[in-house]
């Protein structure tokens, strides 16, 4: 009998899209949620675009993009190094090693001068919590990826605004109780929010979640699309929602 390693013990196997995507994930650890699903279904990406996932996590943001834009490359970072070794397994697992590429670096420490070229397109599901708002996660990897501790809303949009191209867009999913929030920060960067949809989990729930995207140098118009609910009742998907998800 194999003898598992301590990695191994440690992990669960976990699939998306009828199991054409393989995620190894932490059992106690960061796992991720909907959000990263929601996040890559409202992101609109060309062929030729160069894409940046800020805080990418297991790195699942990168494998789904690639799964499902055929966008030729995707640069995940990630500041914790057990994470950041997990989203390079996960690529070389779903043979995208050549395609995904993890650099384990605080998001704050990016320079413009060092990437060779700017971003089309940069993606980010922050930490949504400011330090001192609610409960703080004893396990380390779960507290960075809730709470603003190793980077706050305005270090990631002043990231963003410094690594797009003029013209490049910021995709990002926050609390739709926080929505006053960011678009100011966006337009004090200046990011100038374009697109807006508002999750909400049942009909007549309110909106639980907020996906926006935000353009480097454009005019102050902002298109908001039909809201979309995710379950229909109880323990079961929207037409919408499991479209997503498949």
């Amino acid at each position: 009998m194999k003898k598992l390693s301590s990695n191994e013990q440690e992990e669960t196997l976990d699939t998306l899209f009828e199991g054409r995507l393989k995620i190894l994930q932490k059992k106690s650890g960061y796992r991720f949620s909907i959000d990263a699903l929601l996040l890559s279904h409202f992101t609109e990406l060309r062929p030729k675009d160069r894409v940046l996932d800020l805080g990418t996590g297991c790195g699942i943001i990168p494998l789904i993009l690639i799964f499902r834009h055929k966008v030729g490359a995707v640069i995940g970072v990630e500041i914790q190094p057990s994470l950041a070794d997990l989203a390079r397994r996960n690529a070389a697992l779903n043979h995208l090693s050549s395609h995904i590429e993890i650099w384990e670096e605080d998001l704050k420490t990016l320079k413009r001068e060092s990437l060779g070229d700017t971003f089309d397109v940069i993606l980010s599901n922050p930490p949504y919590r400011q330090v001192g708002a609610g409960r703080i996660n004893p396990r380390l990897e779960k507290a960075l990826a809730r709470h603003e501790i190793k980077a706050t809303l305005n270090d990631i949009l002043q990231v963003a605004h410094h690594l797009l191209k003029e013209k490049g867009r910021l995709n990002m999913i926050y609390p739709a109780s926080r929505a006053a929030d960011l678009i100011q920060e966006m337009r004090k960067s200046p990011l100038e929010p374009k697109r807006l949809q508002f999750i909400h989990s049942h009909q007549k729930d309110e909106a639980r979640l907020m996906l926006v995207e935000a353009t480097k140098g454009g005019q102050a118009q902002i298109k908001v699309l039909p809201p979309l609910f995710l379950y229909e009742s109880p323990g079961q998907y929207t037409p919408a929602a499991q479209k997503i998800f498949r």
